[in-house]
């Protein structure tokens, strides 16, 4: 079932993107050649707790995944893409980082994912990352009433195809509100002009990731965390949108740098 929300919904959803954008923000200035993973997770950790927010990871037990996750990030980095696990591990020159956090805030949830470099970046890296952030981009550009999931989809298919990568679909986008996974899921490859109608006032998270040479995926023995089967690197966008009658919007953009979202 979808529920769709009333602009005073989606700005309580507004401030919970808020603060998930200010927090990646923070994490990517803080990654660093030498930095622990688990400083990273420990940041977030405060954060939560100082805001008074619930993380959406804690306790989280899906069908995959060994046993309840229990960190409030997902930290994934080179060759794993969803779901890493923060661990003790210190950031090397030119790894490629995914950080992705989903948090609620009185109720209302908000989850977005970043990508960085740290250190000396390669050129197939940034050329992968920037796919990600244009498939991004593009899927959000479709979000519209009247348009259809497929348009989202193909959208988002277009452009990592355009730049030559190929696209899994066993992990994609999902609506959200009051809860972090709701109706419906929204793979990142479709047909335009198929699926369910979009209508104002939904609200989803777009979450185009992609492996440079490969679409298959394989777990790693901790079973959350997720990598492409090749050992390819990868990296992963994500928003939190809101459909509306005047368009898109996005519900945890990037904040200005002295712009600050934990009073919001």
């Amino acid at each position: 079932m979808i529920e769709l929300k009333s602009p005073a919904e989606i700005e309580r959803m507004r401030t919970t993107g808020r603060f998930v954008a200010q927090v990646l923000t923070e994490l990517a200035e803080l990654a660093d050649v030498g930095v622990n993973l688990l400083d990273l997770e420990h940041h977030v950790r405060d954060r939560i707790r100082e805001r008074g927010a619930q993380s959406c990871y804690w306790d989280y037990a899906p069908s995959f995944g060994n046993g309840p996750f229990r960190n409030v990030t997902c930290l994934s980095v080179n060759d794993a893409v969803l779901h890493g696990l923060p661990h003790d591990y210190a950031l090397r020159d030119g790894d490629v980082l995914s950080m992705d956090l989903a948090v609620g805030i009185d109720g209302w949830v908000a989850d977005a994912a970043r990508t960085v470099i740290v250190g000396t970046p390669a050129d197939d890296d940034l050329r992968l990352l920037r796919a990600t952030e244009e498939a991004l981009a593009a899927g959000i550009e479709a979000a519209r009433p009247g348009n259809r999931l497929g348009d989202i989809s193909a959208a988002i298919e277009a452009v990592a195809t355009g730049h030559g990568y190929p696209i899994n679909t066993d992990f994609g986008g999902h609506g959200l509100g009051r809860t972090m996974h709701e109706d419906p899921h929204v793979p990142n490859k479709g047909r335009a002009g198929r699926g369910l109608q979009l209508r104002a006032g939904m609200t989803l998270a777009l979450e185009p990731w992609l492996a440079r040479t490969t679409d298959r995926i394989v777990f790693d023995p901790d079973g959350w965390t997720i990598r492409s089967a090749d050992g390819s690197r990868t990296a992963h966008s994500e928003h939190t949108i809101a459909i509306t009658e005047d368009g898109p919007q996005v519900l945890t953009r990037r904040l200005p740098r002295h712009a600050d979202s934990t009073s919001a």
